[in-house]
């Protein structure tokens, strides 16, 4: 998930575009091959064992209309551009005119992004439908048709916006939560790796790209909307039974705003819990678990909790 290109005042949200020219040979190099969104869900369900990269952009600024675009235009790239409508046309970002211009490529998919880019997680569940129904109306007068695709403000997602979005007709929903997608996963929580000018260095560009998903029936709990009264959460995931050398799985959490080692504990179901040790002080909460497999090569999960304001 990339958002600015080249807006180097912006280190957290940008990208320099020759270490995004980087990223592209690095993909290319490794035989990788890039996901057409048109063609996602054949993707997910078939060829598991290929490796393949769906590249998605938030925002729409116009940094990646000047700068990134050319270069994914020249190379028939693949992407979902995820915009929010009451941006658009705003200094800063594309028009219309540009998202048009750029939508009619078969590689191409404008994805939805809600209407305000608010903290949608916070709204009233009336206030939610307003929003994203202004967006779809919004997407139809302008583009024709609304996207099957939605990535949730800021990565975060609660069961009341996670159901709304399902609701209206939405087919994949987008975090911002690391990992790697594949078939096992809830389609409207797929998880994304954020690429910036700290975390995307080529040495973790090559480390992501040697990642592997961690397939799991299930997390609990399904809500990641937490307050005092759930929080710290009571995290639990089931994995599935073929999974290798689950024993050597390592978690990390952010709880009481320090990253550590999570205490952790499985059992001969193969379902792990994880046992916080505090709470989550920050506005968002985060637990990574990796385990190594050959070839340098290690599955990678990432969990998201966004906490209440008070």
């Amino acid at each position: 998930m990339y958002h600015r290109f080249e807006e180097n005042k912006y280190p957290s949200t940008n990208i320099k575009i020759n270490a995004f020219k980087k990223h592209i040979e690095l993909i290319k190099k490794n035989g990788i091959r890039f996901v057409n969104p048109s063609n996602f869900e054949n993707e997910l369900n078939n060829n598991k064992t290929d490796r393949k990269i769906l590249i998605t952009i938030d925002d729409g600024y116009q940094s990646f209309y000047k700068n990134a675009w050319p270069i994914l235009k020249k190379n028939e790239i693949p992407f979902i551009l995820f915009v929010s409508t009451r941006e658009v046309g705003k200094r800063g970002y594309m028009s219309w005119e540009n998202i048009r211009e750029i939508e009619k490529y078969d590689f191409v998919e404008i994805g939805n992004h809600s209407h305000t880019h608010d903290y949608l997680i916070d709204f009233e569940v009336q206030e939610i439908k307003d929003d994203l129904k202004t967006s779809i109306e919004i997407f139809k007068k302008e583009l024709g048709k609304n996207s099957s695709f939605f990535s949730y403000p800021f990565g975060e997602y609660s069961s009341n916006l996670k159901n709304i979005v399902i609701d209206l007709g939405f087919k994949y929903a987008f975090g911002q939560h690391s990992g790697v997608t594949d078939y096992t996963k809830n389609l409207f929580e797929m998880p994304r790796f954020p690429i910036n000018e700290k975390y995307g260095e080529i040495d973790r560009f090559k480390t992501i790209l040697k990642t592997l998903p961690f397939p799991y029936k299930s997390i609990q709990p399904d809500e990641r909307y937490i307050g005092d009264e759930n929080n710290p959460p009571k995290v639990s995931i089931q994995f599935y039974d073929n999974l290798k050398n689950l024993k050597n799985i390592n978690c990390f959490s952010n709880e009481e705003d320090k990253w550590r080692n999570s205490k952790i504990s499985l059992n001969s179901e193969n379902k792990l819990e994880v046992n916080l040790e505090g709470k989550f002080t920050t506005e968002r909460g985060r637990i990574n678990c990796s385990l190594r497999e050959k070839n340098g090569f290690y599955r990678w999960l990432g969990i998201q909790f966004v906490v209440k304001e008070k």
